[in-house]
């Protein structure tokens, strides 16, 4: 019976030595796919029939949003590791909303686009539209996956798994923010500067 337990707390440790090295190669995968994309979108940009046009003012206030929220996931963290549950739960759910707020903005940027005559798909589409569709769209994808993160942080949080030092889950969903927060800064201001 001691074996069993003594191998299973072994596992457990072995598994939260493992969290963060896998997480960190997660991270550099998609900072691959993502440099791939830009880069494609640079090759892109060569062409004759490539289109500039200014971004929309909602991805400047998607920036600001993903920004503040930052520093929120990171304040949860901080409260987390002092064991300030309720302290922890808020910024959480700051955070979460604020992730909100991201994405609402990303969606009324490509509403701004279309309503200025530039489509990503169909007979009006244009190259450039188009690309600048792609990148966005799947950096969105990855911050739905970061929400749903979010959602389990808060519900864990909530229920005090948490607790006693145990923070390696406020710590790995808060270094996968981060990772994204960064990454849409980086492609805002690719985009900012190349459109």
């Amino acid at each position: 019976m001691d074996n069993t337990v003594n191998i299973q707390q072994e596992l457990k440790v072995g598994r939260k030595k493992a969290a963060k090295p896998m997480l960190w190669i997660s991270l550099v995968s998609m900072t691959m796919m993502f440099a791939g994309l830009v880069s494609a979108y640079v090759i892109s940009s060569n062409r004759e029939d490539w289109v500039s046009f200014d971004l929309p003012p909602s991805l400047i206030a998607s920036t600001i949003f993903i920004i503040i929220s930052s520093i929120t996931v990171q304040l949860a963290v901080y409260f987390g590791k002092k064991q300030h549950k309720n302290r922890t739960l808020i910024f959480l759910l700051i955070t979460f909303a604020l992730g909100l707020g991201f994405v609402v903005s990303q969606f009324n940027g490509f509403n701004e686009l279309k309503a200025s005559g530039l489509f990503f798909t169909g007979p009006k589409s244009l190259i450039s539209s188009s690309m600048l569709m792609v990148i966005v769209f799947t950096h969105l994808l990855h911050i739905f996956v970061a929400l749903i993160v979010l959602a389990v942080m808060v519900i864990k949080q909530g229920l005090g798994k948490y607790s006693n030092g145990n923070t390696l889950g406020l710590e790995l969903g808060s270094i996968f923010w981060h990772f994204l927060d960064l990454l849409w800064i980086v492609l805002f201001l690719f985009f900012y500067f190349n459109t």
